[in-house]
């Protein structure tokens, strides 16, 4: 790590002299840098791939959102229950994050095709995870639902994420797993 040392400035007869922690300008030499992946037929084909575009044909005929969940947790399957019995007008459709659309539709969501940590809401021109994709998906149901998600939206995201997170990290141990999805 090399230091230079500014020094005060002269302007107009003034001399301007930088505060104490601002004389001392760090410069840092990277110690290593990055470089691109190998070319492998699969890697280049998947970063080639348009996601958006892939999976565009979910929205064709239907505009409905697609909730993405855990198939094999039971707290999941509940959920999805819960929000099937309170969505009357059937306004959001379903998905196992670990079917090939669950996994195709993670990937147009700019997340990994294994990463099953969050519940996902896929709407045609955006998509939404953790506490976020649970408010979303409260708005979409009966009342008291959407009034209650705007309250919630008041709290800081990053509160609402930890406490999702710790609920999620935990939701085998607390609730169980089934073989299979349920729904």
């Amino acid at each position: 790590m090399n230091m230079a040392i500014t020094s005060s400035a002269s302007y107009a007869g003034l001399t301007v002299t930088p505060p104490f922690h601002a004389r001392f300008r760090r410069q840092f030499t990277p110690l290593a840098t990055l470089s691109t992946p190998p070319n492998t037929s699969s890697s280049s084909r998947q970063a080639a791939v348009d996601w958006v575009e892939e999976t565009a044909s979910f929205f064709e005929l239907d505009n409905r959102p697609i909730m993405l969940f855990d198939g094999v947790c039971n707290l999941c399957n509940g959920g999805v229950k819960f929000v099937r019995d309170n969505d009357n007008k059937r306004r959001i459709r379903y998905e196992a994050l670990q079917s090939e659309a669950g996994k195709n539709l993670l990937r147009r969501s700019g997340r990994a095709p294994d990463d099953i940590s969050s519940v996902v809401l896929v709407e045609k021109d955006r998509s939404y995870v953790k506490s976020e994709a649970v408010l979303k998906i409260m708005e979409y149901i009966n009342l008291p639902f959407p009034q209650l998600a705007f309250f919630v939206q008041f709290v800081p995201l990053f509160i609402r994420d930890f406490a999702y997170d710790n609920v999620a990290n935990n939701r085998y141990a607390l609730f169980g797993r089934s073989e299979s999805c349920e729904i």
